[in-house]
Protein backbone atom coordinates (compact mmCIF):
# COMPACT_ATOMS: atom_id res chain seq x y z
CA UNK A 1 0.00 0.00 0.00
CA UNK A 2 1.95 2.93 -1.24
CA UNK A 3 2.15 6.13 1.01
CA UNK A 4 0.43 8.61 -1.49
CA UNK A 5 -2.91 6.31 -1.70
CA UNK A 6 -3.01 6.04 2.28
CA UNK A 7 -2.73 9.72 2.24
CA UNK A 8 -5.50 9.95 -0.25
CA UNK A 9 -7.33 7.71 1.27
CA UNK A 10 -7.84 9.64 4.90
CA UNK A 11 -8.85 12.66 3.10
CA UNK A 12 -11.80 10.88 1.29
CA UNK A 13 -12.43 9.72 4.64
CA UNK A 14 -12.22 12.74 6.66
CA UNK A 15 -14.17 14.93 4.26
CA UNK A 16 -16.64 12.01 2.83
CA UNK A 17 -16.51 13.67 -0.37
CA UNK A 18 -13.89 13.53 -3.40
CA UNK A 19 -14.15 17.20 -4.35
CA UNK A 20 -13.08 18.25 -1.05
CA UNK A 21 -10.76 15.32 -0.03
CA UNK A 22 -8.95 16.16 -3.76
CA UNK A 23 -9.08 20.12 -2.47
CA UNK A 24 -7.08 18.72 0.62
CA UNK A 25 -4.43 16.83 -0.96
CA UNK A 26 -3.93 18.98 -4.16
CA UNK A 27 -5.33 16.88 -7.11
CA UNK A 28 -7.57 16.19 -9.62
CA UNK A 29 -11.06 14.89 -8.40
CA UNK A 30 -10.09 12.18 -11.27
CA UNK A 31 -6.77 10.80 -9.91
CA UNK A 32 -8.72 10.93 -6.55
CA UNK A 33 -11.04 8.42 -7.67
CA UNK A 34 -8.25 6.78 -9.72
CA UNK A 35 -6.35 6.33 -6.19
CA UNK A 36 -9.34 4.67 -4.39
CA UNK A 37 -10.02 2.65 -6.95
CA UNK A 38 -6.09 1.43 -7.01
CA UNK A 39 -6.27 0.71 -3.39
CA UNK A 40 -9.53 -1.29 -3.14
CA UNK A 41 -8.29 -3.35 -6.03
CA UNK A 42 -5.03 -4.01 -4.18
CA UNK A 43 -7.07 -4.93 -0.78
CA UNK A 44 -9.64 -6.66 -2.97
CA UNK A 45 -12.63 -4.67 -1.29
CA UNK A 46 -14.64 -1.53 -1.38
CA UNK A 47 -13.83 1.01 1.09
CA UNK A 48 -16.48 3.11 0.78
CA UNK A 49 -19.99 3.38 0.11
CA UNK A 50 -22.63 6.07 -1.14
CA UNK A 51 -25.01 7.72 0.93
CA UNK A 52 -27.15 10.71 1.56
CA UNK A 53 -24.82 12.62 3.79
CA UNK A 54 -21.71 11.48 1.11
CA UNK A 55 -19.13 8.61 1.23
CA UNK A 56 -19.14 6.58 4.22
CA UNK A 57 -16.26 4.19 4.99
CA UNK A 58 -17.40 0.16 4.96
CA UNK A 59 -16.10 -2.09 7.70
CA UNK A 60 -12.85 -2.55 5.62
CA UNK A 61 -12.29 1.39 5.30
CA UNK A 62 -12.32 1.61 9.15
CA UNK A 63 -10.47 -1.53 9.89
CA UNK A 64 -8.11 0.21 7.65
CA UNK A 65 -7.86 4.00 8.32
CA UNK A 66 -6.26 3.15 11.83
CA UNK A 67 -3.39 1.21 10.02
CA UNK A 68 -3.28 3.80 7.04
CA UNK A 69 -2.37 7.24 9.80
CA UNK A 70 0.18 4.96 11.52
CA UNK A 71 1.57 3.99 8.46
CA UNK A 72 1.67 7.71 7.26
CA UNK A 73 3.49 8.51 10.69
CA UNK A 74 5.80 5.91 10.66
CA UNK A 75 7.00 6.67 6.74
CA UNK A 76 7.69 10.51 8.36
CA UNK A 77 9.38 9.33 10.99
CA UNK A 78 11.62 7.20 9.03
CA UNK A 79 12.59 10.23 6.64
CA UNK A 80 13.20 12.04 10.38
CA UNK A 81 15.52 9.87 11.05
CA UNK A 82 17.34 9.19 8.24
CA UNK A 83 17.57 12.87 7.94
CA UNK A 84 19.19 13.08 11.03
CA UNK A 85 21.50 10.73 10.73
CA UNK A 86 23.08 12.60 7.42
CA UNK A 87 23.26 15.87 9.51
CA UNK A 88 20.83 16.85 6.76
CA UNK A 89 18.90 20.17 7.53
CA UNK A 90 17.51 20.81 4.40
CA UNK A 91 13.18 20.57 4.38
CA UNK A 92 10.32 22.46 4.59
CA UNK A 93 8.64 23.13 7.44
CA UNK A 94 4.89 24.35 7.08
CA UNK A 95 3.49 26.71 10.14
CA UNK A 96 -0.80 27.67 10.92
CA UNK A 97 -1.56 30.30 12.86
CA UNK A 98 -4.55 32.50 14.22
CA UNK A 99 -3.86 35.60 12.08
CA UNK A 100 -3.54 38.01 14.89
CA UNK A 101 -0.32 35.59 16.26
CA UNK A 102 0.86 35.65 12.52
CA UNK A 103 0.83 39.22 11.97
CA UNK A 104 1.74 40.18 15.27
CA UNK A 105 4.41 37.64 16.98
CA UNK A 106 5.81 35.93 13.90
CA UNK A 107 7.00 38.16 11.94
CA UNK A 108 9.98 38.66 13.19
CA UNK A 109 11.09 35.50 14.64
CA UNK A 110 10.33 34.01 11.09
CA UNK A 111 12.83 36.51 9.86
CA UNK A 112 15.47 35.75 11.66
CA UNK A 113 14.89 31.93 11.66
CA UNK A 114 14.97 32.35 7.57
CA UNK A 115 18.58 34.45 7.58
CA UNK A 116 19.95 31.59 10.24
CA UNK A 117 18.55 28.51 7.99
CA UNK A 118 18.54 29.59 4.56
CA UNK A 119 17.78 26.03 3.10
CA UNK A 120 14.50 25.54 4.97
CA UNK A 121 11.50 26.30 3.20
CA UNK A 122 8.62 28.39 5.47
CA UNK A 123 5.32 28.23 4.67
CA UNK A 124 2.84 29.65 7.22
CA UNK A 125 -1.15 29.49 6.50
CA UNK A 126 -3.62 31.02 8.42
CA UNK A 127 -6.71 30.04 9.96
CA UNK A 128 -9.08 29.64 13.02
CA UNK A 129 -7.97 27.42 15.57
CA UNK A 130 -10.22 24.74 15.03
CA UNK A 131 -9.24 24.84 11.06
CA UNK A 132 -5.66 24.92 12.50
CA UNK A 133 -5.85 21.73 14.41
CA UNK A 134 -7.52 20.15 11.65
CA UNK A 135 -4.64 20.37 9.45
CA UNK A 136 -2.09 19.63 11.84
CA UNK A 137 -4.00 16.51 12.39
CA UNK A 138 -4.37 15.80 8.61
CA UNK A 139 -0.64 16.63 8.17
CA UNK A 140 -0.83 19.81 6.34
CA UNK A 141 0.82 21.91 8.99
CA UNK A 142 3.82 21.06 11.09
CA UNK A 143 3.34 23.23 13.84
CA UNK A 144 0.30 25.18 14.99
CA UNK A 145 0.36 29.00 17.31
CA UNK A 146 -2.52 29.57 19.21
CA UNK A 147 -4.05 30.47 22.09
CA UNK A 148 -4.77 27.78 25.14
CA UNK A 149 -8.12 26.25 25.40
CA UNK A 150 -7.33 23.79 27.62
CA UNK A 151 -8.44 20.42 25.22
CA UNK A 152 -6.34 20.02 22.76
CA UNK A 153 -6.00 16.15 21.44
CA UNK A 154 -3.37 14.32 23.54
CA UNK A 155 -1.91 13.41 20.00
CA UNK A 156 -0.50 16.52 20.19
CA UNK A 157 2.32 18.34 22.26
CA UNK A 158 1.82 21.21 23.58
CA UNK A 159 4.37 24.42 24.97
CA UNK A 160 3.62 27.90 26.36
CA UNK A 161 5.17 30.34 24.71
CA UNK A 162 4.25 33.36 26.01
CA UNK A 163 1.34 34.77 28.69
CA UNK A 164 -0.43 37.59 26.92
CA UNK A 165 -2.68 39.80 28.90
CA UNK A 166 -6.27 40.31 27.88
CA UNK A 167 -7.14 44.48 27.95
CA UNK A 168 -10.52 45.87 28.53
CA UNK A 169 -10.66 48.71 25.51
CA UNK A 170 -13.45 51.41 25.46
CA UNK A 171 -14.11 54.19 23.10
CA UNK A 172 -11.26 56.93 23.06
CA UNK A 173 -12.22 59.21 26.25
CA UNK A 174 -13.80 56.90 27.96
CA UNK A 175 -13.82 57.73 31.50
CA UNK A 176 -12.06 54.78 34.17
CA UNK A 177 -14.64 53.09 36.10
CA UNK A 178 -14.73 53.86 39.11
CA UNK A 179 -13.42 52.30 42.23
CA UNK A 180 -15.25 49.89 44.43
CA UNK A 181 -18.45 49.60 42.20
CA UNK A 182 -16.45 48.79 38.87
CA UNK A 183 -17.31 45.30 38.88
CA UNK A 184 -20.89 46.06 39.26
CA UNK A 185 -20.86 48.53 36.17
CA UNK A 186 -18.89 46.73 34.06
CA UNK A 187 -21.36 43.25 34.13
CA UNK A 188 -24.11 46.15 33.52
CA UNK A 189 -22.11 46.95 29.95
CA UNK A 190 -21.98 45.98 26.52
CA UNK A 191 -19.25 44.16 24.90
CA UNK A 192 -18.23 43.44 21.77
CA UNK A 193 -17.33 39.78 21.15
CA UNK A 194 -16.05 37.18 18.50
CA UNK A 195 -18.52 34.50 17.42
CA UNK A 196 -19.35 31.60 19.59
CA UNK A 197 -17.07 28.94 19.22
CA UNK A 198 -13.84 30.62 18.32
CA UNK A 199 -11.00 30.55 20.73
CA UNK A 200 -11.10 34.95 21.13
CA UNK A 201 -14.68 33.88 22.57
CA UNK A 202 -13.82 31.49 24.94
CA UNK A 203 -11.21 33.39 26.27
CA UNK A 204 -13.80 36.39 26.93
CA UNK A 205 -16.19 33.91 28.51
CA UNK A 206 -13.21 32.56 30.78
CA UNK A 207 -12.40 35.73 31.87
CA UNK A 208 -15.23 36.75 33.00
CA UNK A 209 -16.73 33.25 34.68
CA UNK A 210 -13.18 33.63 36.62
CA UNK A 211 -13.71 36.69 38.05
CA UNK A 212 -17.04 35.44 38.87
CA UNK A 213 -19.17 37.55 37.11
CA UNK A 214 -22.34 36.62 35.11
CA UNK A 215 -22.03 36.78 30.82
CA UNK A 216 -22.35 40.39 30.11
CA UNK A 217 -24.61 41.95 27.42
CA UNK A 218 -23.47 41.61 23.89
CA UNK A 219 -23.85 44.65 21.83
CA UNK A 220 -22.40 42.86 18.63
CA UNK A 221 -20.14 39.78 17.56
CA UNK A 222 -17.33 40.51 14.97
CA UNK A 223 -15.64 37.98 12.77
CA UNK A 224 -11.79 39.26 14.05
CA UNK A 225 -10.56 41.51 16.36
CA UNK A 226 -9.81 43.96 14.24
CA UNK A 227 -13.23 44.54 13.42
CA UNK A 228 -14.05 44.75 17.62
CA UNK A 229 -11.35 47.07 17.89
CA UNK A 230 -13.01 49.13 15.31
CA UNK A 231 -16.67 48.38 16.75
CA UNK A 232 -15.07 49.85 20.38
CA UNK A 233 -13.84 52.84 18.58
CA UNK A 234 -16.84 53.51 17.07
CA UNK A 235 -18.42 53.66 20.42
CA UNK A 236 -20.59 50.09 20.28
CA UNK A 237 -19.22 48.63 23.07
CA UNK A 238 -16.61 47.60 24.74
CA UNK A 239 -13.84 44.56 24.12
CA UNK A 240 -11.75 42.52 26.36
CA UNK A 241 -9.38 41.08 24.13
CA UNK A 242 -5.45 40.07 23.83
CA UNK A 243 -3.38 43.08 24.32
CA UNK A 244 -1.34 41.95 20.79
CA UNK A 245 -4.26 41.72 19.29
CA UNK A 246 -4.91 45.66 19.36
CA UNK A 247 -1.57 47.34 20.37
CA UNK A 248 -1.77 49.47 17.49
CA UNK A 249 -5.05 50.52 17.62
CA UNK A 250 -4.07 51.76 21.94
CA UNK A 251 -0.82 53.32 20.17
CA UNK A 252 -3.07 55.32 17.62
CA UNK A 253 -5.85 56.22 20.26
CA UNK A 254 -8.43 55.13 18.63
CA UNK A 255 -9.07 52.63 21.92
CA UNK A 256 -8.40 53.16 25.41
CA UNK A 257 -7.28 50.78 28.07
CA UNK A 258 -9.71 50.52 30.93
CA UNK A 259 -7.90 49.26 34.27
CA UNK A 260 -9.83 46.03 35.27
CA UNK A 261 -12.04 46.86 38.30
CA UNK A 262 -12.08 45.22 41.91
CA UNK A 263 -9.03 42.23 43.10
CA UNK A 264 -6.43 41.85 40.63
CA UNK A 265 -7.33 38.48 38.19
CA UNK A 266 -3.94 37.47 36.82
CA UNK A 267 -5.28 34.65 35.47
CA UNK A 268 -8.71 35.38 34.36
CA UNK A 269 -6.60 38.73 32.28
CA UNK A 270 -4.03 36.19 30.49
CA UNK A 271 -4.05 33.76 27.56
CA UNK A 272 -0.94 31.21 27.02
CA UNK A 273 0.10 31.33 23.68
CA UNK A 274 1.06 27.82 22.96
CA UNK A 275 2.69 26.30 19.88
CA UNK A 276 1.64 22.78 19.28
CA UNK A 277 3.17 19.99 16.87
CA UNK A 278 1.94 16.21 16.44
CA UNK A 279 3.63 13.64 18.70
CA UNK A 280 6.41 11.50 16.90
CA UNK A 281 8.96 9.13 17.87
CA UNK A 282 11.43 11.14 15.51
CA UNK A 283 10.76 14.97 14.83
CA UNK A 284 11.93 16.07 10.81
CA UNK A 285 15.31 17.82 11.05
CA UNK A 286 14.06 20.79 9.65
CA UNK A 287 10.67 21.28 12.47
CA UNK A 288 13.41 20.59 15.11
CA UNK A 289 15.26 23.60 14.80
CA UNK A 290 12.20 25.40 14.61
CA UNK A 291 10.41 23.98 17.67
CA UNK A 292 13.91 25.04 19.67
CA UNK A 293 14.33 28.54 17.76
CA UNK A 294 10.46 29.19 19.15
CA UNK A 295 11.22 28.33 22.69
CA UNK A 296 13.82 30.88 22.62
CA UNK A 297 13.13 33.54 20.08
CA UNK A 298 9.49 33.74 20.72
CA UNK A 299 8.64 35.57 24.25
CA UNK A 300 9.45 32.91 26.81
CA UNK A 301 7.09 33.04 30.26
CA UNK A 302 7.59 35.72 32.94
CA UNK A 303 9.19 34.47 35.56
CA UNK A 304 6.64 33.56 38.36
CA UNK A 305 4.01 32.14 35.90
CA UNK A 306 2.89 28.97 36.34
CA UNK A 307 3.57 26.29 33.42
CA UNK A 308 -0.02 24.88 32.30
CA UNK A 309 -0.80 20.94 33.29
CA UNK A 310 0.29 20.13 29.35
CA UNK A 311 3.81 22.00 28.52
CA UNK A 312 5.79 19.59 27.05
CA UNK A 313 9.66 19.33 26.95
CA UNK A 314 10.88 19.43 23.29
CA UNK A 315 11.88 16.65 21.70
CA UNK A 316 15.00 15.51 21.76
Amino acid sequence: MHPRLLKTFLAVARHRNVTRAAEAVHLAQSSVSDQIQALEAELGTPLFARSRSGLQLTAAGAALQPYAEEILTLTDEARGAVAMTAGQERGAVSIGALETIAAVRLPAWLSRFGQAHPEIALRLSVAGTGDLLRKLEDGEVDVVFCFDRGDFDERFATRSISREPLVLIAPAGEPPLPPGEGLAILAAKRFVVTEAGCVYRHLFDAAFARAGLAAPNLAAEAGSIGAIARLVAAGTGLGLVPRLAVADALARGEVTELSWPGPAQTAALAADLVMIWRRRRVQPPALKLLLASASTGLDGLRPGDARPRHAEPLPS
